[in-house]
C-alpha cells in the first residue's frame, strides 16, 4: 500500500511540474491578432493571424499562420531558450522576411528579439504580456528606417 501511494505521488509531481512549467511562461497559449488595436502602415495589416506558443523545456516553440495584407500565406515556426542565441524560422511569412531570430528574456513578462535574413540584422522586436496576461503587444522596427508596426494580441 505504501508503494503505491508513494508512486501515485510521484505521478502526480510529475503531472503537476508539466503544468507548472507552461505556467512559468506567460507567452505560452493561443493568440489572435486584435486587427482594431493593432496599427500597421496603411494596407500591410494581415487579414488574420493566430500565434500558438507551446512551453518546449526551458524555452518555447511558437508558431504563427494566418493570412497577409496580399492574400498570401502566413505559416511560420521557431524555437528559442530566450537565450539571444539565433535560431532558425521555418516556413513562410516571418516579419521583414527574417529566417533566424535570437530572442533574450528581459523580465517574466517581456521579451526582445533580433531578426535576421541571410546573416543580416533585419529588424528588432519586443513582445510584452500584459500584468493580466490577456494581451501581448509585439513591436517591430526595422533597421532600414521603414515603418514598423505595432501588433495586439488577445488570448484566446
Amino acid at each position: 500500500m505504501n508503494r503505491i501511494c508513494v508512486l501515485l505521488s510521484l505521478v502526480l509531481c510529475l503531472v503537476f511540474a508539466g503544468v507548472a512549467q507552461g505556467q512559468d511562461n506567460p507567452f505560452v497559449g493561443t493568440w489572435k491578432l486584435n486587427t482594431s488595436k493593432s496599427k500597421y502602415p496603411k494596407g500591410k495589416a494581415p487579414k488574420s493571424l493566430t500565434r500558438t506558443v507551446e512551453a518546449e523545456g526551458s524555452g518555447a516553440k511558437y508558431h504563427s499562420e494566418g493570412e497577409a495584407a496580399d492574400g498570401s500565406k502566413i505559416d511560420f515556426s521557431f524555437s528559442t531558450k530566450y537565450d539571444g542565441q539565433d535560431g532558425k524560422v521555418d516556413g513562410s511569412g516571418m516579419a521583414l522576411g527574417a529566417d533566424t531570430l535570437a530572442i533574450k528574456r528581459i523580465n517574466a513578462h517581456k521579451v526582445d528579439a533580433t531578426l535576421k535574413k541571410d546573416g543580416k540584422v533585419v529588424g528588432h522586436t519586443t513582445a510584452a504580456v500584459s500584468a493580466d496576461g490577456k494581451t501581448t503587444t509585439l513591436i517591430i522596427k526595422p533597421t532600414d528606417g521603414t515603418a514598423g508596426n505595432t501588433s495586439v494580441y488577445d488570448k484566446q
